[in-house]
């Protein structure tokens, strides 16, 4: 389905629908639930960048259950170490700087998982995802989510959840936005929405076709596919 998606109280439809649900037992072997999604999108030997891949828990899973060709970009000497003690071909590197140094079309699926909102300039990053990947999944907090507004309504104070852990001063996320706020960008750049799904408090995909602001309410975290719009490519 296309996902030129207004931002209206209409349901989101069938793209929003359309990521397969997990068992309920999904995670309870310690792997994160959300990263359990994203293994979901990425078809078995694919060629993926993981930008922002942290430790490379994602870049492992995929590599090891989906058998893709895996590279990684992390902008922390810690987590390129992780990386690479792990046996992941991993470079230091940041997102905002080095992505313009990718040639068009050089992954299937480029990945940004809980980034974004890290970044300088998302557009700009958003828009260099899309050249570089046949399709990009980006997955993040959503600054939404009920918890975060009562406590910005009750309390006056920035929210500290499980999804958003750090205080205020000390947090990397830059760039708050909201899955509406997200829908909008797309929208912006000429990005189609081919799946979506929100996850629950516990990084779980919720199972309800509800309207947009439902899930803009409850969602405490989105996770969208995409692709460049008008692409003809599968």
């Amino acid at each position: 389905m296309s996902g030129r998606l207004g931002l209206s109280d209409a349901a989101p439809g069938a793209a929003w629908k359309s990521i397969e649900t997990l068992p309920r037992n999904a995670g309870d072997d310690g792997t994160r639930v959300d990263h359990l999604v994203v293994l979901g999108l990425v078809p078995d030997g694919a060629r993926v960048l993981d930008i922002g891949c942290g430790d490379g828990s994602l870049l492992a899973l995929l590599r090891d259950r989906r058998s893709v060709d895996g590279r990684g970009i992390e902008l922390s000497r810690a987590g390129v170490n992780a990386c690479l003690a792990r046996g992941l071909p991993v470079i230091q590197g940041d997102a905002d700087t080095d992505l313009a140094n990718y040639p068009d079309n050089a992954f299937d699926v480029v990945v940004l998982s809980q980034t974004i909102q890290a970044t300088r300039n998302p557009r700009i990053v958003l828009d260099h995802l899309l050249r570089i990947g046949r399709q990009v999944i980006i997955s993040f907090p959503n600054f939404g989510h009920w918890r975060v507004r009562a406590e910005l309504a009750f309390r006056g104070r920035m929210p500290v959840t499980e999804i958003m852990p750090e205080a205020w001063y000390e947090t990397p996320n830059i760039h708050h936005c909201t899955i509406r706020d997200f829908v909008g960008l797309c929208r912006t750049v000429g990005a189609e929405i081919e799946k979506a799904t929100a996850l629950d408090g516990r990084g779980r995909p919720m199972r309800y076709s509800m309207p947009w602001w439902f899930w803009n309410l409850v969602g405490a975290q989105g996770v969208f596919l995409l692709r460049r719009g008008g692409s003809d490519e599968a």
